[in-house]
């Protein structure tokens, strides 16, 4: 069974949801230049606000304006805790000011009294891809060791302000999705930075990465000097990668490719650069990586008290003739899994995989898991009579329900929490869409812009609320509609 204090709630992410973006003195994010995407329409990252283009992260939800209305639904539904995070340019509009945005922490205060009123714990995340747009134009973000200085300066501020209102935390959102390097997306996304065409792309992300473990680590030893009732994890986007087959070859490239995409978690809970991915990067000629000996100090100190993760799918790659050493590059590697079936986005729906997931890392840390995104982004339908009868939605977190549980139950993870993505319909980050919905809670808002931003509750809302009550012992019944 799982424990008596677990903490069932749903996740969102400041940019995502907030809206308010030149409000309370906020500054600029790179989500702020992020434009609307589609399932067939990659996002694309502009050059600063520039008129007549579409940014969804703009308005989002208008949780800035709506936050009581939508707390009072998560009380509403027994949330026991809210995953959210803090826009880093509501603290420090642009990154390296000297003092904090006094209307920022206000807002922040705000919202957290009002979780506290009703029983509700935040969990939050110091950097979920809200990186201040200027800390990328001034400094080209993670790619400056100047970076760790800076984030250190902002996680202090929230540390001290937030003291006893905030006690779980968690530092980088997500911050192994920079494996996927080729791309400008997650190089800005995850890290604030760009190359140059003459630089190394790959070895440019191994050092942004670099910067931001020191930086966390850093952050980890600060908040437990704080206040020693802190605990703070890492975030981790964790997509088990399958090797195709039984070849032994096929085996070697899937041990590859996970090293490669979760040495992050190595660093985070052990507290030092692995032997591995030091081998790979003298293989690949990157040469030596700034880090001194402070860093690796600091590394070592400041590991994380828990394992945060999110899942939504798991990977399969293939081994290809050639490639005898195994150089995985994700983009060009993964292969469809024949035994899974897809979203309409094409990502694998697999519950096994969480079980797996579950077992992989507390098998490799024995720490504390926390389950902190699951979900499915679907096209929800509002019927006649205002009602949304989500089934698959029901039937997907269901299935990954049982799966966590028997991880609890029959293999005897220590798993601490469940926030489902998302706890309110939210603009997805991947597509930038709203049509993608992922909540419990419905908001009248369209990929155009359209509706009134009012809630509504779809069935999900009335069966996860029976859910939380039962303590995940009953996934079958709903409770009783208003």
């Amino acid at each position: 069974m799982l424990r008596e204090d677990f903490l069932w709630g749903g996740a969102v992410a400041a940019h995502q949801i907030e809206g308010g973006w030149q409000e309370g003195g906020k500054g600029i994010s790179i989500a702020d230049v992020m434009t609307a995407g589609d399932v067939n329409t990659a996002r694309r990252i502009t050059d600063g606000v520039m008129p007549g283009e579409n940014y969804p992260n703009h308005e989002a939800t208008d949780f800035y304006h709506h936050y009581k209305e939508d707390i009072a639904l998560l009380a509403e539904m027994g949330f026991k805790c809210f995953r959210t995070s803090i826009a880093w340019t509501r603290i420090y509009p642009n990154g390296d000011e000297e003092e904090p945005n006094a209307e920022g922490l206000k807002f922040y205060d705000d919202l957290f009294d009002e979780c506290k009123k009703y029983g509700i714990e935040p969990v939050v995340t110091l950097s979920h891809f809200e990186m201040p747009y200027n800390f990328y134009k001034k400094y080209n973000g993670f790619a400056n060791r100047k970076s760790i200085e800076l984030f250190e300066r902002y996680a202090r501020t929230c540390f001290e302000h937030f003291k006893g209102k905030v006690k779980i935390w968690m530092t980088f959102n997500e911050i192994n999705n920079q494996t996927d390097w080729h791309s400008d997306h997650h190089s800005m996304q995850d890290s604030g930075f760009k190359v140059s065409e003459s630089e190394n792309m790959e070895k440019a992300m191994y050092q942004a990465a670099l910067y931001e473990l020191v930086a966390s680590a850093r952050a980890v030893k600060m908040a437990h000097e704080i206040d020693p009732e802190n605990k703070v994890g890492c975030m981790l986007a964790f997509c088990p990668i399958y090797p195709y087959s039984c070849n032994p070859r096929d085996i070697m490239e899937a041990t590859s490719a996970m090293q490669k995409r979760y040495w992050f978690g190595d660093v985070h809970a052990r507290g030092f650069i692995p032997e591995y991915i030091q081998a790979y990067w003298k293989r690949m000629g990157f040469g030596e990586m700034d880090i001194t000996e402070q860093d690796l100090i600091d590394l070592s100190q400041g590991t994380v008290d828990y394992i945060g993760f999110s899942y939504y799918m798991s990977f399969v790659t293939k081994w290809k003739e050639g490639n005898d050493g195994y150089i995985y590059k994700e983009w060009e590697d993964l292969v469809s899994n024949p035994f899974v079936e897809k979203t309409a986005w094409g990502w694998a729906v697999d519950p096994e995989g969480l079980r797996y997931a579950l077992n992989w890392l507390y098998d490799r840390y024995h720490l504390p898991m926390f389950i902190v995104e699951n979900g499915m982004g679907a096209y929800d339908k509002v019927e006649e009579d205002g009602s949304i009868k989500d089934t698959y939605r029901v039937d997907y977190l269901k299935k990954h329900i049982k799966a966590m549980k028997a991880a609890v139950d029959e293999d005897g993870v220590d798993l601490m929490g469940y926030t489902p993505w998302a706890a309110i319909d939210i603009v997805s980050a991947s597509t930038g869409e709203m049509d993608k919905r992922y909540g419990f809670v419905h908001v009248n808002k369209n990929n155009a812009g359209e509706g009134d931003m009012s809630r509504s509750k779809k069935d999900s809302f009335y069966w996860y609320k029976n859910v939380i009550a039962t303590n995940g012992e009953d996934l079958e019944s709903y409770a009783p509609k208003d």
